[in-house]
C-alpha cells in the first residue's frame, strides 16, 4: 500500500531490553543510537567547496548565509537532551502495549472520562501511567527549539502498524498561544493533530464551548487513540498566570497531562517560565517528573583550560572552518576568540549570526578576513537590539539577566539583504579601485567613462597611462586627453620615463595582506594598540625591556 507523506511502515526490531520486548510501539522505533551515530545524525550539512572562495561577492553572500539554518555542532548538552528524550519516549509506551491490550485500557479510561466529564474516572483501576515530564529551560538564542527539532527529526513522526491497522504518532510538538490561556493551548493541540493526520478535531471540539477540564479529557482520549509517544510544548513562558486561573492551576494542568493522558510531556521555555515550576518544593518535584534541564550560554574557557577541548572551543572552532574569504585566517586566534565571546557572551545564536554578518561585511568592504575590529563594528552597527541582553549577561547581575531573558535576536535576514544591496551598488566601485591599485580618482574616471558608453579593453591602459605621465592634471583635464586617445586608438608614450608605482591610500589599508604593517595599523585604535598588535605578531622589539634584562638601563 502507498503510505501518506511523512508516514513509514512499521518494522519491528528487538531492542535487547526486556522491559521493551514484545511492545510494537517501541520495537517499531529506530534503534537506540550510540554517541557517534547521534553526533553524525545531528550535525548540520554545510556545502563547502574551497573554490567558492573565488566566487563574486553577491554569490558568496548567499553561500555564507546557509550557516544560519544549516550549521549545527553537537555538544555534550545535546547528547544529554537526546538521551532523556529517548528514555521518556520508550518508557511512556511501557504501560501502553498495542499487542497486550494495555493501550486499549488507556483508551477505554479516556472514553469513560469524556462521557462522564470527570478526570478522576477510571474504568480499569490497575492501569498506571509510566509517562514522565521534563522541564527544559534556556535563554533566548540558546538553541532549545532547533536542538529539539533536530533530535525529533531522527524519528519518523507517523508509523503505520499494518498488522493492527493502527497509526502511531511518535511525537507531537505544539506552541503555547500568545494570549496565554490554557484553553487556547488545548485548541493548539487539536489543530496540530489535524495537521498531522488530516482529521477534523478542531471542528468537533474547538468550535464548541468546552471547559479546560473537558478538553483535557478529550486530549487524553485522542492522545491514546493515536498512541502519541512524546508531547512537546514550546514557549511555555507565553502562558499567562492571570489568563490561566493562577500559577497553581497551570501547574496542575501539566501534571494532569502526564498522569491522566499518560503521555510524556516536555515543557520548553525561557527562564521566565521557571516560576511555574518553583512555586514550592512540592510543586517543583511535580513539575519535573524526569528532572529538568537548564541551558545556560556557553562558558568562557578559563586561563588553565585548553580552549579546543571546551564546548566554546568545539563550537567556534568548527564554525570558523566555514569561511568564504580570500584572506581568511586558518585558526581562531586568542584575540578573536576573546572578542567573539565578549560580544556574544556564549549565546549560540548570537555567535553564529555575528560570524555570518562579519563574513558578509568582510566581503562588502573588501577586507576579506574577520578581525576583532571588524567584529566590534558589526556588533555596534547590526546587533544593537541585543546590547541590553549582552550587557546584562556581562554584568552577571541575575535580576538584569532575568529582565532580558526573552529578548529576541534581531532580524538578520533583513541585515543580510541590506548588505547585499550595498554590495550590489558598490561592488563595481570596489573592484575598480582595486584594479587601479587603490587610486580612487582613476576608479572614478573609469566609472564616468563607462557611464558615458566608453567600454573597451583599451580603457584601463589609457587611464593608467594618463595618471602615469600626467600626474599633475586634474579630472577635467584628464577626461579630454583620454577621450582623444580612445577615439584615435593611439597611445603616445613619452621618451624615457621611470615607471611610477601606484601607492595604496590609507583608506584602503584594510584590504592589504594580514602581515602588512599598514593592515595592522588599520586595525588598531591608536598608536598604543598598534604597538601591542606588533608585539602579538612578533614584529616589535622593546629595547628598554631587553636592556633591563641585563641590568644596564641607567637609573
Amino acid at each position: 500500500m502507498t503510505l501518506p507523506k511523512g508516514m513509514v511502515q512499521a518494522i519491528y526490531n528487538d531492542t535487547g531490553i526486556s522491559q521493551y520486548q514484545g511492545n510494537p510501539l517501541i520495537e517499531a522505533l529506530p534503534p537506540i543510537l550510540d554517541r557517534r551515530q547521534l553526533k553524525d545524525g545531528l550535525s548540520g550539512q554545510i556545502m563547502f567547496r574551497p573554490t567558492d572562495v573565488y566566487l563574486d561577492g553577491q554569490t558568496r553572500i548567499h553561500v555564507i548565509s546557509q550557516l544560519l539554518d544549516n550549521f549545527f555542532q553537537p555538544l555534550s548538552r545535546h547528547i544529554e537532551l537526546e538521551l532523556k528524550l529517548s528514555v521518556m519516549l520508550r518508557q511512556g509506551y511501557v504501560g501502553r502495549n498495542l499487542a497486550t491490550g494495555g493501550l486499549n485500557a488507556h483508551i477505554q479510561n479516556g472514553y469513560e472520562r469524556v462521557m462522564q466529564g470527570d478526570l478522576a474516572v477510571f474504568r480499569f483501576e490497575h492501569v498506571e501511567s509510566t509517562a514522565k515530564s521534563l522541564a527544559f529551560i534556556g535563554c533566548s538564542g540558546s538553541g532549545k527549539t532547533s536542538s529539539l527539532n533536530r533530535i525529533l527529526a531522527t524519528y519518523p513522526q507517523l508509523i503505520y502498524h499494518e498488522a493492527y491497522n493502527f497509526t502511531q504518532i511518535v511525537f507531537l510538538k505544539i506552541d503555547c498561544p500568545h494570549d496565554g490561556s490554557l484553553k487556547s493551548l488545548c485548541h493548539n493541540f487539536f489543530r496540530e493533530i489535524d495537521a498531522v493526520l488530516t482529521t477534523n478535531y478542531v471542528r468537533r471540539y474547538v468550535e464548541k464551548r468546552h471547559s479546560v477540564e473537558t478538553l483535557i479529557a478529550v486530549m487524553a482520549l485522542i492522545a491514546n487513540t493515536h498512541a502519541i509517544g512524546l508531547l512537546v510544548i514550546d514557549e511555555i513562558q507565553h502562558l499567562s498566570v492571570k489568563n490561566s486561573g493562577g500559577a497553581e492551576r497551570m501547574l496542575n494542568f501539566f501534571v494532569t497531562l502526564v498522569n491522566e493522558i499518560s503521555v510524556p510531556v516536555v515543557m520548553v521555555g525561557t527562564p521566565k517560565a521557571r516560576s511555574v515550576f518553583e512555586l514550592d518544593l512540592r510543586s517543583a518535584r511535580r513539575g519535573a517528573g524526569f528532572g529538568s534541564i537548564l541551558w545556560e550560554p556557553l562558558s568562557k574557557p578559563s586561563s588553565e583550560q585548553e580552549v579546543s577541548r571546551t564546548e566554546w572551543g568545539a563550537f567556534t572552532g568548527r564554525l570558523w572552518k566555514y569561511q568564504w574569504l580570500t584572506k581568511a585566517s586558518p585558526e581562531v586566534t586568542d584575540e578573536i576568540s576573546d572578542t567573539w565571546y565578549e560580544l556574544s557572551q556564549g549565546i549560540m545564536d548570537v555567535v553564529i549570526k555575528l560570524f555570518v554578518l562579519s563574513q558578509i561585511r568582510a566581503v562588502v568592504t573588501g577586507i576579506e578576513r574577520i578581525t576583532p575590529a571588524l567584529m566590534r563594528k558589526v556588533y555596534q552597527d547590526e546587533l544593537k537590539p541585543i546590547h541590553p541582553m549582552i550587557d546584562a549577561l556581562r554584568s552577571g547581575d541575575v535580576s538584569k539577566i532575568a529582565r532580558y531573558s526573552d529578548l529576541t535576536i534581531p532580524d538578520v535576514d533583513r541585515k543580510i539583504l541590506e548588505l547585499s544591496h550595498l554590495l550590489r551598488s558598490n561592488q563595481e566601485s570596489i573592484d575598480t579601485v582595486v584594479k587601479y591599485g587603490g587610486n580612487e580618482q582613476a576608479a572614478r574616471l573609469h566609472n564616468m567613462l563607462v557611464d558615458m558608453g566608453y567600454v573597451s579593453e583599451l580603457l584601463e591602459p589609457l587611464i593608467n597611462r594618463a595618471f602615469e605621465y600626467h600626474p599633475g592634471l586634474v579630472m577635467k583635464d584628464l577626461m579630454p586627453l583620454i577621450l582623444s586617445w580612445y577615439q584615435s586608438a593611439e597611445i603616445e608614450k613619452p621618451a624615457s620615463s621611470t615607471p611610477k608605482l601606484n601607492a595604496v591610500k590609507k583608506a584602503d589599508w584594510h584590504t592589504l595582506d594580514s602581515e602588512d604593517l599598514r593592515f595592522l595599523f588599520s586595525q588598531s585604535a591608536n598608536e598604543e594598540t598598534f604597538q601591542e598588535s606588533l608585539g602579538r605578531n612578533g614584529l616589535f622589539f622593546d629595547t628598554k625591556d631587553w636592556v633591563n634584562s641585563f641590568g644596564l638601563w641607567p637609573c
